[in-house]
């Protein structure tokens, strides 16, 4: 090995072998350094044993008063005690960084998600953690996921059926999405169920591709042979309740996100027959260990009924 060999000998003990080294000089007794760090007394002799053969020198002298350092033993607790030092050093910094970490979130979430749930999941996560500094994104389900799977966020919440591929999750809740008119349109004051084939054949205003509430009916309509173009397509839940509530035509909306319109009368709820439109919400993850710090209580929030 050369001087300009950027890796180390053989022969440099482990930090947990000079830590010991430096604890025993330092107490004057094996027996009381053993105890200072936790180890019995066999172990802290077979380590320091083991160091003085792998240095190829003998470092401590014993006797019955207890342990003294060699000439060499001095000389290499001297080295010792820099190197110590630094991996201290290091220590703090790297948990220094675990806190900065640990005191923020990022977060992408899906539409209905983001403006119906996430509010008072932040409100209770900043009433428990208040130190803790939480970004939200909105987007779509397709959007979380990518942001989730690049790093560009710690914990994501998507809708849809399915779990998007190379991610983690769990499911945190159910969904329905309903069919809502204006109370004016012809469906509002209809008593016969709309079936899913006359649902899959007219043109609804709708989310964008990549939506989970779109994946979701494009899924349940499709063995009726829809659905159809859509008579708009639109990014925003409240473009779509606006869409529909001035009367161009029915929309596909969380349930959560139209209970306020439904109760004022601003919108009607369609009856449908023979069509299931429930979805799963889940919390999604980088593949792996579950998240934890900041990320893992907002799990647990958002996963309490």
């Amino acid at each position: 090995m050369t001087a300009t060999d950027p890796r180390l000998s053989s022969q440099v003990p482990d930090l947990g072998a000079l830590e010991l080294l430096l604890a025993v000089i330092r107490t004057g007794s094996l027996g009381r350094a053993a105890a200072e760090l936790g180890i019995s007394q066999p172990a802290a002799s077979a380590r320091i044993a083991g160091m003085e053969r792998q240095i190829g020198v003998p470092l401590l002298e014993r006797s019955t008063r207890g342990s003294c350092p060699t000439e060499a033993g001095a000389l290499v607790a001297e080295w010792a005690s820099a190197v110590v030092a630094a991996a201290r050093a290091l220590d703090a910094g790297i948990a220094a960084l675990r806190e900065r970490r640990d005191a923020r979130l990022r977060v992408t979430a899906s539409l209905t998600v983001a403006e119906y749930l996430m509010p008072g999941w932040l409100l209770a996560l900043r009433a428990a953690h208040p130190d803790t500094a939480v970004t939200l994104r909105a987007a779509n389900s397709r959007q979380v996921a990518e942001d989730v799977a690049s790093g560009a966020a710690d914990l994501g919440f998507v809708e849809g059926r399915h779990l998007p591929s190379g991610l983690d999750g769990t499911v945190i809740a159910t969904d329905r999405l309903v069919v809502v008119v204006a109370p004016g349109h012809p469906w509002a004051r209809r008593r016969q169920s709309v079936a899913a084939a006359e649902l899959a054949a007219t043109p609804l205003i709708l989310r964008e591709q990549g939506s989970g509430t779109r994946e979701v009916l494009d899924a349940a309509l499709a063995p009726a042979g829809g659905p159809v173009a859509p008579l708009l397509e639109l990014a925003s839940t409240t473009a779509l309740k606006s869409a529909a509530a001035s009367g161009a035509g029915p929309a596909v909306l969380s349930e959560l996100a139209v209970a306020d319109e439904l109760s004022r009368g601003r919108l009607v709820a369609v009856r449908l027959s023979d069509l299931e439109l429930s979805r799963p919400l889940r919390a999604v993850w980088p593949r792996g260990p579950k998240p934890a710090g900041p990320a893992r209580d907002l799990l647990g929030l958002s996963r309490r009924p």
